[in-house]
């Protein structure tokens, strides 16, 4: 008897086990696929994970369906890092799994809807909306749910199905469908009967009589393959022959001409990947030295430069002593943004080495870059990804580079599994022997602690690439610019000098608002009734460019209305603003200029990022208005002013991290500024100009805010010193929330005493009408996590065998960053 335990895509604590033949278990190799089926019904894509001998004691191990591959799509250190991230971070395998695989390979059934040929119907049993899908199947052989839906214009159609299928009138089955589809390009080429010159000169002169236009079209096929010796496209002859798509059908059909295909790959490279290497200054030379030199003795480097040092360089230089060894080298970015304007670089220099995974490609597009990893090694050496690109099938990794390391989007929060990309890419390092290097100007207080204990390497770069002087940061104090008058809409009257000076000078200019929008509170000035969403205890934000009221936490829209909804007065003012808003305001005091901003709103296709980037490298936009992606590493050479135009919601943000996180924010920010010859000027407005933070940031001050926010964090207990673990309880109902978090509370107080901190409302509880409330978990330094984890898994495992509190969704966040 032969078993085989798999692991399935979904939130299962323990893997499940199926019956094997001989000739199977002799077949099957840890990380292929099977597809098996489970529940009363499904059929899921399951990894093979080890087989053995032992049948399972509490249920009767049913029989695989079949396997779908002929070798492992998953490797085995793949294998031990998801295990890793599981046990690490709190959640199963299987949504490890489910996070790592692109969708196309994971295969689930779709139900399909099929006659039952064996009884006799009466019609007239039937209500009209088991009719329509009943008249459906008589023209169709077969159905699938997502058909039924479209007919019926209705989602919830599967009661409909299970009345049919009780009335004898369907029958249901599941199946699995392969999603991967190659890409095949069509090519065209003359027939092999014309290879000869006289067939050739005969087929001239017949065509030449008669048919002028095939004639032409031929000799086009002949220039371009005279001229390249790559084959030739359908869609390229169609283009330079200016001939419509029949009349290549035609020869076709006649013989003259035969086409066929050829499996291509859909992401292409226009690098040469053959441009030199900049050869490093000084500074850049002597940081890659003392790299190499803490890589002897740490795994682990933080490489802390000013922004605009040059760090890119520097990794460039490192990449490619890897690769001269032979190794691979994943380089993560936090923001999808940045890509764009690095994989350009980097393909200038590496060419098809270079793939890059994140989930603005298409499930194809991700297949993809995983085959190239297991089969085509040579396409695949650099990787460049945001945090996913961590949990692909890595042959021989020698180096990881987290860039910008101390963003807070490398912190999966939804779904499971919530991994840390930093310390997940740190493990993954390990595994393979590979050395890690974190890279920021403004280094997480976590890094900096760790290479402060000496337990990282630590490099400091401390001047601006060529010698560029640090941008000058002026702080404007908002509450005397209003008292004075001198504010035209948010803008202070040093806002707009220098905003002058700067598109006199043929600068580019930068003006960030962390809030998209045109303004998030809407309110009437009669009675002061403000929209809320329905879903959410927040208050909706108003889209001018769709004349909407959107809600940022759960998508709720509605059109703008003209009056009150409380006592109808048509008095509706708005108050606080976004990017929106300052967009308009600067095309008031700036018509003659280019204005744009990027924000979700602007950015959401495939390319949306590349073309607002590229307008602005290119000089086409004046003024960018935008959000916190403006902050994110990227480089623009004529940007001489950045606008921050509050920063007080940064500041006053409710978590013990706000004042870290606006240094950081207020710096990159700073750091896009005269990034050239010329010295940048960066203005902040404030109503609080003597902040510390704001002080710090306007001296570039990162040691002075170290300091300080570690003195917070020793006395108050929070990470670096303690770590964190956060439980989160969601449901509907208001009352079931706090019983159950009351209970959970008290019995973590049992075992964790004081270091056990709620259970508390969030500023905005409720959302997607899900009340939440929070616990907090603080472990001292000297105590064991694994420990600490059994015993929460242990309350965990009672708090959902409690009837009462089985609807209510326990979420355990580990290293709450």
């Amino acid at each position: 008897m032969h078993f085989l335990d798999v692991i399935l895509p979904i939130p299962l604590q323990k893997a499940f086990t199926y019956h094997i033949t001989e000739a199977e278990a002799n077949f099957i190799k840890t990380g292929m696929r099977v597809a098996v089926p489970f529940g009363k019904s499904k059929i899921y894509t399951a990894l093979a994970y080890k087989i053995h001998n032992n049948p399972p004691t509490a249920y009767e191990a049913k029989t695989i369906h079949q396997i779908l591959d002929e070798s492992p799509v998953i490797t085995s250190k793949q294998l031990s890092h998801w295990e890793w991230i599981a046990s690490y971070y709190m959640c199963s395998v299987g949504e490890v799994m489910r996070a790592a695989m692109p969708n196309a390979f994971i295969l689930e059934s779709e139900t399909i809807i099929s006659k039952n040929e064996s009884t006799e119907i009466d019609e007239q049993s039937l209500k009209d909306d088991e009719f329509l899908i009943y008249e459906a199947l008589q023209y169709q052989s077969s159905l699938k749910i997502q058909d039924v839906v479209s007919i019926l214009d209705k989602k919830r159609v599967l009661p409909v199905i299970n009345n049919l299928v009780e009335k004898r009138v369907l029958n249901l089955q599941e199946e699995l469908y392969e999603k991967y589809q190659p890409k095949l390009v069509r090519y065209i080429k003359l027939h092999n009967d014309y290879k000869t010159e006289e067939s050739l000169q005969g087929l001239l002169q017949a065509l030449n009589k008669r048919a002028n236009k095939q004639r032409e079209v031929l000799l086009t096929l002949f220039t371009l393959t005279a001229s390249s010796k790559e084959p030739v496209k359908v869609s390229e002859l169609v283009k330079k022959s200016e001939a419509s798509s029949t009349i290549i059908k035609t020869l076709i059909d006649k013989g003259i001409l035969e086409d066929y295909h050829i499996q291509t790959d859909r992401v292409q490279f226009e690098g040469e990947g053959n441009s030199n290497v900049k050869i490093l200054t000084e500074a850049q030379q002597k940081a890659y030295d003392s790299i190499e030199t803490a890589f002897e003795t740490k795994s682990v480097t933080l490489l802390h430069g000013v922004t605009s040092s040059g760090k890119t360089e520097i990794y460039v230089q490192l990449i490619k002593e890897q690769l001269k060894k032979g190794k691979q080298v994943l380089y993560l970015l936090p923001e999808i943004a940045l890509t764009t304007q690095l994989v350009q670089r980097l393909q200038d220099y590496f060419g098809e080495k270079v793939a890059v995974f994140h989930s603005r490609y298409s499930g194809n597009e991700r297949i993809e870059v995983w085959n190239n990893m297991l089969h085509n090694p040579e396409k695949a050496e650099i990787i460049i990804g945001a945090r996913s690109s961590l949990l692909l099938p890595f042959k021989n990794l020698g180096l990881i580079i987290v860039d910008e390391e101390h963003e807070q989007s490398y912190k999966q929060f939804d779904p499971a599994p919530r991994y840390h990309a930093r310390d997940a890419a740190i493990v993954l390092a390990n595994m393979h022997g590979a050395k890690t290097l974190l890279g920021s100007a403004t280094p997480s207080l976590e890094s900096y602690f760790n290479a402060s204990q000496g337990k990282y390497g630590l490099v400091e770069l401390n001047t601006r690439f060529n010698n560029v002087l640090m941008p000058d940061i002026e702080l404007v104090d908002l509450a005397d610019k209003y008292k004075r008058k001198r504010m035209k809409g948010h803008f202070s009257d040093r806002m707009i000098a220098e905003m002058k000076e700067t598109l006199e000078e043929g600068f580019q200019i930068i003006l960030f608002q962390n809030r998209r929008g045109y303004s998030p509170i809407i309110e009437c000035t009669t009675c002061g009734h403000s929209p809320q969403c329905p879903s959410c205890d927040v208050s909706l934000t108003y889209h001018q460019y769709k004349n909407q009221l959107r809600c940022h936490y759960c998508g709720y829209h509605t059109a703008m209305p003209k009056s009150c909804e409380a006592c109808g007065n048509p008095t509706l003012d708005t108050k606080g603003f976004g990017t929106e808003q300052i967009e308009e305001e600067v095309k008031e005091l700036f018509p003659n200029h280019n204005v744009a901003r990027m924000d979700l709103d602007t950015t959401r296709g495939k390319y949306g990022f590349e073309k607002l980037i590229t307008r602005f490298e290119q000089k086409e936009i004046d003024v960018l208005v935008g959000t916190q992606m403006l902050t994110k590493g990227l480089d623009f050479r004529h940007v001489k002013l950045v606008g921050i135009l509050n920063a007080d919601n940064l500041l006053n943000f409710p978590d013990f991290r706000a004042h870290e996180r606006s240094y950081q924010l207020m710096a990159q920010v700073s750091g896009r500024a005269g990034r050239s010859d010329v010295r940048g000027k960066v203005l902040i407005q404030t109503y609080n100009p003597h902040h510390n933070i704001l002080q710090q940031v306007s001296v570039n001050a990162y040691k002075d805010m170290f300091a300080e926010q570690m003195n917070d964090r020793y006395n108050f207990k929070y990470p670096p010193i303690y770590r964190l673990v956060k439980i989160t309880l969601k449901h509907k109902d208001y009352n079931r929330v706090n019983t159950a978090a009351d209970w959970y509370a008290k019995s973590l107080k049992q075992v964790f005493k004081t270091n056990v901190l709620g259970p508390e409302f969030p500023p905005i509880s409720r959302i997607r009408n899900l009340y939440n409330k929070n616990i907090l978990i603080k472990i001292p330094p000297n105590q064991s996590l694994l420990k600490t984890k059994e015993a929460i898994r242990k309350i965990d495992n009672s708090f959902n065998a409690v009837k009462d509190f089985r609807s209510v969704r326990a979420i355990l966040n580990v290293d709450n960053y």
